[in-house]
């Protein structure tokens, strides 16, 4: 087993099956998008001709979703996703969420919570998709006065409930909608069906991947991570790789990689995320150059699938810098050209 190739080709970062970035958020199931800019990369570069006006017309259409979701951080989903998984983790999202406003000695009652949400519900329908400030404004009417950090657990619990998600796309600034106009109405799937989906398509886009990887990624107990995999049955099994257990489905994709290919690939990027333990594509002493201990990722430089370098996304030039010797910056140009011609198409 060729665990690194075999990722590539299954994260769609080699020979990417599909032609839209819809198709590429559902069969992940889901994908980070910390950062608000570069998420869109994040998805496009799993494309066959990366578009960042592509990824704008399947955001602005819901067809992508943007909320916090799974750890009690950004994710994108698809919309025929987005009630599954609510009902699916938002429960342990909302206790991580509340963990957080204990830490931070903030304390939200719960007339206080109904009752700004209404606000924020009737603010949402009033505009269609609207900024943070447009909800300060609209408290502020109405003699409620709060700072960002307070308000941001309002819409995020908000989002966990299902009342509130991802607006139209801007080019630096969040917005919000109601979930029930931008999704559509809420539909019902049986616990362990939703959580036998979920576990495929983690396992699908990220194999090969161990139960350890799983639960980190998923931000659920083991117990459901155990279940999720049990119910997969003989589509699934194991396979061992230096003294390791990894997960594979057995349509699991082996044939495609290419030799000598550079990736650019953008901060929080589910190549690194999706794996509690990083080591076989990030080797330990370079650890430091692709994120820090308190979980800022950075943007990082893949050659033949191996974490190389570092690249800045918003230059308006190729400007890199390499941890692994062997490469020059002449050897990234034609990946830094597709990435340029994603951010005019």
């Amino acid at each position: 087993m060729n665990p690194v190739s075999i990722r590539l080709l299954n994260q769609q970062l080699i020979a990417p099956q599909f032609s839209g970035p819809a198709e590429v958020v559902s069969y992940m199931g889901a994908m980070q998008a910390q950062e608000y800019r570069m998420m869109r990369w994040a998805v496009e570069m799993r494309t066959r001709k990366p578009s960042a006006k592509a990824f704008k017309r399947a955001f602005d259409s819901g067809k992508i979703i943007r909320l916090h979701l799974m750890r009690g951080t950004w994710q994108l989903v698809s919309a025929e996703d987005y009630w599954p998984l609510i009902e699916l983790c938002s429960s342990k999202a909302i206790a991580v969420t509340k963990g957080w406003m204990n830490s931070n000695k903030i304390s939200i009652p719960d007339e206080e919570l109904m009752h700004v949400r209404e606000i924020l519900v009737q603010t949402a329908a009033d505009h269609g998709s609207v900024a943070k400030e447009d909800f300060i404004d609209a408290l502020a009417a109405k003699d409620l006065r709060m700072d960002e950090h307070r308000l941001s657990y309002h819409i995020r619990m908000a989002e966990l409930s299902g009342t509130l998600c991802s607006g139209d796309l801007m080019e630096m600034k969040a917005t919000y909608a109601l979930a029930a106009e931008k999704v559509g109405p809420e539909t019902s799937m049986d616990r362990d069906e939703a959580l036998m989906r979920f576990t495929r398509k983690y396992f699908q886009s990220r194999q090969p991947a161990t139960l350890e990887d799983f639960v980190w990624w998923s931000g659920l107990n083991v117990s459901d991570c155990r279940k999720g995999i049990a119910l997969l049955g003989n589509t699934i099994h194991l396979e061992k790789w230096k003294g390791r257990e990894f997960y594979l489905t057995n349509d699991c994709r082996t044939r495609g990689f290419r030799k000598g290919k550079f990736l650019l690939i953008p901060p929080y990027d589910e190549y690194l995320i999706a794996y509690k333990s990083r080591d076989i594509v990030l080797p330990t002493e370079h650890t430091h150059h692709a994120h820090n201990n308190s979980g800022i990722f950075k943007p990082i430089i893949a050659y033949d699938g191996i974490i190389c370098g570092n690249w800045a996304p918003f230059k308006g030039s190729c400007e890199v810098s390499f941890f692994q010797d062997g490469h020059n910056i002449e050897e990234v140009k034609d990946a830094w050209r597709i990435y340029h011609d994603f951010r005019i198409t």
